[in-house]
């Protein structure tokens, strides 16, 4: 059978001995080199899939594996997350970045709580409509979770198909991307559909990077067209560059060396619900100081730094200011002094708690540095 699109000519796993085909070469690799030994594998409990699921949407493995292993120490079950504050949430979830996942993840939880008695369903469609899970997140939990045939379609896989079916044009694209989905659900086995869906990802996670692909490892390269022709490095074709627009913020350390007044975030945005330095100029520190039960005793030098998100680059002037705290709690809600032995565990941005680390030595990295 063909599949023929816009002048796309791609042929499926049916066109081809069941032995030979797409599917059974990615199996077959992935019992025999694939990934076995990640932690939330072998298994099919739903919340330890979706929650890696969640945290691996672009972030690496080796990034993840650590918050995987803090978050369900903390949060061992659907009904631990659910019931904990969304503050307590973003702790665990502070360095990861993304914080709406976050969010999304202690929303979802609620919802399944609340709607499904703390169980996924185990309809596709159902699962794709929960907070903050698309296609292929809910592909993912049909596929490991519960043994269904579904097409996932992560950044990974894409570059595989893209590759192997010397598929032109942008994969983000609206017209591409829904050729990708025609395409990865043609080529689904009927078989061994879990040992299918994680070699493809391993596959792109591990030889078919987008960097120095490991052709001569990788079980497709005998029908590979890219590999056949010599295209891997343009397949799928880079992104174009662009100038990220620039905002600037300008922030206020107020601190006495033993702690720092950190304002909380209101809930939406990139940085919603994470505690953060409050923003003002020089003439609004002493009124800072004075409201939230201190003393304003010196300005410093302002510095700058830099932070680029995906879509915009943060320039941050921090001014210090030294303070004399009176004794007294921090005067409104949202607002806290937090000790400077808390940075590491606080809910706090990176770039914010990268500041305060190079302002601030807590009494342990003291010690570390004066060794």
């Amino acid at each position: 059978m063909r599949l023929e699109s816009n002048n796309l000519l791609i042929m499926t796993n049916s066109s081809v001995d069941d032995s030979d085909s797409f599917a059974s070469l990615v199996i077959l690799w992935q019992l025999r080199h694939g990934r076995h030994d990640l932690p939330w594998q072998n298994t099919r409990d739903a919340y330890r899939v979706w929650l890696s699921e969640i945290m691996l949407q672009q972030t690496q493995v080796r990034t993840v594996r650590p918050y995987y292993a803090r978050f369900l120490d903390r949060f061992p079950d659907m009904q631990a997350l659910a019931v904990a504050p969304l503050t307590s949430v973003l702790e665990l979830w502070s360095g990861l970045g993304y914080y709406a996942r976050a969010r999304h993840l202690h929303h979802c939880a609620q919802t399944l709580v609340h709607n499904h008695a703390g169980r996924f369903p185990e309809n596709l469609e159902e699962i794709a409509q929960l907070p903050g899970i698309g296609r292929s997140t809910a592909a993912a939990i049909t596929v490991f979770a519960f043994g269904k045939r579904a097409a996932i379609l992560d950044g990974n896989v894409k570059r595989v198909l893209v590759r192997c079916f010397a598929i032109e044009g942008q994969p983000s694209s609206a017209r591409l991307e829904r050729q990708l989905w025609e395409l990865a659900e043609s080529l689904l086995p009927d078989h061994d559909i879990e040992s299918y869906s994680q070699g493809m990802m391993d596959l792109g996670a591990t030889i078919c990077t987008s960097r120095r692909p490991s052709c001569d490892l990788c079980p497709l390269h005998a029908i590979c067209l890219a590999r056949r022709h010599n295209r891997q490095a343009e397949l799928p074709p880079p992104r174009q560059g662009k100038t990220l627009p620039q905002q600037r913020r300008q922030v206020l350390l107020l601190t006495d060396g033993r702690q720092v007044l950190l304002e909380r975030r209101p809930p939406l945005g990139i940085w919603g619900g994470l505690l953060t330095l409050p923003e003002g100029v020089a003439d609004d520190a002493s009124h800072f100081a004075q409201r939230h039960g201190s003393e304003l005793l010196s300005l410093g030098e302002v510095c700058t730094v830099r932070h680029d998100f995906s879509h915009f680059r943060l320039m941050i002037d921090i001014l210090p200011c030294t303070v004399r705290v009176l004794g007294q709690a921090a005067g409104e809600d949202g607002w806290q002094w937090l000790a400077c032995e808390q940075i590491a565990n606080a809910a706090l941005p990176t770039p914010i708690r990268k500041i305060l680390f190079s302002h601030l030595s807590p009494p342990d990295q003291r010690m570390l540095n004066a060794k």
